[in-house]
């Protein structure tokens, strides 16, 4: 019986008793886990029908991407696929010619490198050129650790600023973390910010050494991953339970502030 649950398990897929959908013309931006997360645990069965109708995709790095559309189905030939590849290395004029199948009535997805696209992401250039040119977008369901730290934060949802990466010098720094406190207690808007994995500790030493006792600070790390680790403290607590934080130097996190 066991033996026959385990079988089960490891056959699930995306295999439905429905037909596929019908794509129309139009940019999809599909999400992309983040992390080594079973594709099912996180992205729905709707988005795996979208993405094995598409063949042109927009992408930050190609094979990363090729990575995941095969983790999505197996079956899927790569090289009946057009990659067109987007980062910071890209050349902003090229962006048009990404959405020339869009033109011919093809559909094109984004795909990010984590999380959704557009969101703190190069996608968002193409997704403005195709409001521009009156193409239909399509924003499919997925993970995005930037809303799923403030629903882990208990902090206010209701107005809320993602501000990327602060200044890694550290009195720049300590400069920008009053400022967004400042906005925390004047205007009652959660601020929130990332660093990179192997600066975390640092950035948590001067969150501590900066702030406000009574200021709360979420860390959110790993989130829909094994190592997933979110928790809300003050400042003048976590000083206090510093030697609890488990080592964030490989993994992602985002720091979230509010009173």
């Amino acid at each position: 019986m066991e033996n026959n649950q385990k079988e089960k398990s490891e056959k699930q897929d995306y295999n439905h008793e429905f037909p596929l959908p019908e794509l129309q013309k139009a940019l999809y931006l599909i999400p992309v886990t983040l992390g080594d997360t079973p594709i099912m645990q996180v992205l729905p069965g709707y988005n795996h029908d979208v993405i094995v109708g598409i063949k042109h995709f927009i992408v930050e790095n190609i094979r990363s991407a090729r990575r995941f559309l095969k983790k999505v189905e197996k079956s899927i030939d790569i090289d009946e696929l057009t990659f067109y590849e987007l980062n910071r290395h890209t050349d902003r004029k090229f962006i048009s010619e990404y959405l020339k199948p869009l033109s011919e009535g093809k559909p094109v997805g984004i795909i990010s490198e984590a999380g959704c696209p557009a969101i703190a992401d190069p996608g968002a250039d193409v997704v403005a050129i195709a409001q521009q040119k009156n193409f239909r977008v399509v924003p499919l369901v997925g993970p995005s650790s930037i809303i799923m730290s403030v629903m882990g934060s208990g902090f206010n949802g209701q107005s809320f600023a993602f501000n990327g990466y602060l200044p890694v010098e550290t009195p720049q720094r300590i400069k920008a973390l009053k400022k967004l406190e400042t906005k925390i207690y004047n205007e009652d808007q959660t601020q929130s910010f990332i660093e990179t994995p192997y600066r975390n500790a640092k950035m948590i030493d001067t969150i501590l050494q900066a702030l406000k006792p009574q200021t709360k600070l979420c860390i959110a790390a790993g989130i829909t991953t094994p190592d997933e680790y979110i928790k809300t403290l003050t400042v003048e607590q976590w000083k206090k339970q510093k030697d609890k934080i488990p080592e964030l130097n490989k993994i992602p996190a985002i720091f979230v502030l509010y009173k």
